[in-house]
């Protein structure tokens, strides 16, 4: 730790030095990633095949063997009021289709009145839209093309909305702005923090400038690579509460030490060399949790891992040279526009007396703690994931709009119907076998029909589709993917956005336990070179799982069993995203030890110079206590901003890492550490003997 130490040292100096020429350097290199990302940056796309899954041989058979069927598809949907019927409004409806024919990647649009896909009541209708590229690989620019085509429509009475796999997994969700909202908000945190305007200042821009150049270079990224529609937005969620955070550990620090009466230089020195090091422990371990994602095998999962590494990788590198660079250049202009603000005592005494409190009863409140933590796990018990499809969505996106209407006149199932590709080089089913292998299939109680027979044109493949009774996300739809898998030979396999997601689904929960266990492994060792310790490390480790457990049960609570969802905006209930629990942990285990090594680097100092654990507990927290509660607010307020945004998995997102992030630095740091801290002591060898040995190395 003492090498640290001094590696942070050197690096905040050397850039103290030259403040000039780190900021313009950086400038620079933010300003060419920004603008190489408009010019070679790539589109975003959700990869959304689980390895060695039967969905996935299909779907490689048919891009092998017949691409026109493996192709994605969209539905142009068309709808008039009660009383009305749809082929009164014919021309409209045929110039809408002549002018969806044109768009890019689009080889075939089949009209609904000579498809025969108008509804019995001759109300709703759809036009099937065939692409030339799988619905992944499309991006979103097609989709605006046939969104501008349906004006004739339109124009003429007649309802039209874009729908469908292909439209929903390219749909670009729009933001509700109030992510701007969680900016301000810790604008608002770091001015009652720090007193002046200036030093809140200074961890805003840093978080902006890392953030923007971060979301370009994952713009880049995805030049070289499929990167997942999410990866930006959970990116920048990170990006900023971390870049914040890092910036105000920082700076927090450098002020305590001018207030100490030391010069500048020599404050920002000791700055660097403490709270510098901690930062680049806290953001090693999320980088190694992020890296993690890794091994779920799944492109999108690695893509959101890397993306958000590579923010937090830099969010750190800019608390480190750049800020210091600016510290130096402000210099004692650090503490201007100070605010008619009550001061508060440097002691931290408020803080002291908790610690010393918990400290002489910690059992009664050890006990509190985890009953607390424990309880709100409780609803992660019966946590039901899935894969959100268009009906998840808000009702103000066109692709929603038209699954309701799709579903109203011919069925949920049409919305995601199995596709089964029979391969006839294979010993099973042959080509005459396969009238009867429909019907079979069409016998299963879940199907609900089943389409025509289509060859490929070397005649060594056959793809059909079968429309299940029940929606894409049901759990009943699942059941009958299962039945028509097992009713048909050796030689089909099923297919289709809803098999995909379903056996994406089935891979993240058999992989989610080597995951957890991956990240808890490597976060232990970690943590035990750190401290030299086998309990701190454990410690931590069982503390993260209570705070990541309870934002799980939160997530629950709200968006599964729909408490207070009203408040949230939710229109209806939703199951959990089937990504979410890993991406959560993820993150999630890598976000809180920031708050550990932070705390646990202070009370180490304090223990050195006393020699009494609970002395040393007291004085930790007393010194950091405003700091974290201030961290924790202001990265809640970030993430909090997220659930304004219209996207249910970044809702969910932005409440479970609000919800972790305030237990993590309340419940968790101010209550269960002092409690076990005092319990443990210095005779088990845990912290902090444990962490005066290690910076004593």
């Amino acid at each position: 730790m003492a090498a640290m130490n001094s590696f942070t040292r050197r690096v905040g100096a050397a850039s103290a030095r030259r403040p000039w020429t780190t900021i313009a350097a950086w400038v620079l290199a933010a300003v060419a990633i920004i603008a190489l990302a408009g010019t070679a940056g790539g589109a975003f796309a959700d990869d959304f095949v689980a390895p060695g899954s039967q969905s996935e041989q299909a779907m490689e058979l048919l891009e092998e063997r017949f691409p026109e069927a493996a192709g994605g598809t969209a539905l142009a949907v068309f709808a008039v009021p009660d009383g009305q019927r749809l082929d009164s409004h014919r021309p409209a409806i045929g110039a809408a289709v002549e002018r969806i024919a044109a768009a890019e990647h689009v080889t075939a649009v089949a009209d609904p009145f000579a498809a025969g896909t108008v509804s019995g009541d001759g109300r709703i209708g759809y036009a099937e839209i065939t692409f030339d590229a799988p619905a992944t690989h499309l991006g979103p620019g097609p989709f605006d093309a046939i969104a501008a085509a349906l004006e004739p429509a339109r124009g003429a009475g007649v309802t039209a909305e874009l729908g469908g796999d292909a439209a929903f997994i390219n749909a670009e969700t729009p933001t509700s702005g109030a992510e701007a909202a969680g900016v301000v908000a810790a604008l608002i945190v770091l001015l009652v923090a720090f007193g002046t305007v200036v030093a809140a200042l200074v961890p805003i821009v840093l978080a902006l400038l890392v953030v923007a150049a971060g979301v370009s270079g994952v713009t880049l990224l995805a030049n070289a690579m499929d990167v997942s529609t999410a990866a930006p937005t959970i990116a920048a969620m990170i990006g900023l509460g971390v870049g914040i955070d890092y910036a105000l550990f920082i700076t927090a620090r450098y002020r305590e030490n001018r207030a100490t009466a030391r010069d500048n230089a020599a404050a920002l020195a000791d700055a660097m060399a403490s709270a510098g090091s901690a930062i680049v422990f806290a953001s090693g371990t999320i980088v190694v949790a992020m890296a993690a994602l890794a091994l779920t095998g799944m492109g999108f999962l690695i893509s959101i891992g890397l993306s958000t590494a590579l923010v937090v990788l830099g969010a750190a590198t800019a608390a480190l040279t750049l800020l210091p660079a600016l510290l130096a250049l402000l210099g004692d202009r650090i503490d201007r526009g100070a605010l008619p603000l009550r001061q508060r005592r440097a002691s931290g005494t408020a803080w002291r007396r908790v610690a010393h409190r918990v400290s002489r009863r910690p059992w009664p409140y050890l006990l509190a703690a985890v009953a607390l933590l424990l309880t709100l796990s409780a609803p992660a018990l019966s946590m039901r994931t899935g894969f959100p499809d268009a009906g998840d969505d808000a009702t103000s996106t066109s692709h929603r709009r038209a699954y309701d209407l799709l579903a109203e006149g011919f069925g949920p199932g049409v919305n995601g119907p199995l596709l089964l590709v029979v391969d006839l080089r294979g010993p099973g089913a042959a080509a005459g076998d396969i009238p009867a292998l429909s019907q079979r299939v069409a016998a299963d109680p879940g199907i609900a029909s089943v389409g025509e027979p289509q060859t490929s044109p070397a005649g060594d493949a056959v793809v059909f589709r079968a429309v299940t009774t029940t929606a894409p996300g049901d759990a009943a739809t699942s059941r009958t993917l299962d039945r028509v898998r097992g009713l048909v030979p050796a030689n089909v396999s099923v297919s289709g956005m809803t098999a995909m997601t379903d056996d994406l689904s089935r891979h993240l929960g058999r992989m989610l336990p080597f995951f957890v266990a991956a990240i808890l492994g490597a976060s232990f060792l970690l943590l035990m070179l750190v401290f030299r310790s086998i309990l701190v490390p454990l410690k931590a480790v069982l503390m993260n799982l209570l705070s990541i457990g309870a934002a799980y049960g939160v997530v629950v609570a709200v968006f599964q069993w729909g408490w207070l969802k009203d408040l949230f905006g939710l229109e209806e209930t939703l199951v959990v995203p089937s990504p979410l629990p890993t991406i959560f942990f993820a993150v999630l285990f890598g976000l809180s030890m920031d708050y550990e090594v932070f705390l646990l680097s202070r009370i180490r100092e304090a223990y050195d110079s006393s020699g009494d654990t609970v002395d040393s507990i007291g004085r930790g927290i007393a010194a950091t206590g405003r700091v974290i509660t201030s961290a924790a607010l202001i990265m809640a307020a970030v993430f909090l901003a997220f659930v304004a945004n219209p996207s249910p998995f970044a809702r969910m997102l932005g409440l479970g890492l609000a919800t972790a992030v305030l237990l993590d630095a309340t419940v968790v740091r101010l209550i269960l550490v002092p409690a076990l801290m005092t319990l443990l002591g210095p005779r088990t060898g845990g912290c902090p003997a444990g962490c005066a040995a290690a910076y004593q190395t």
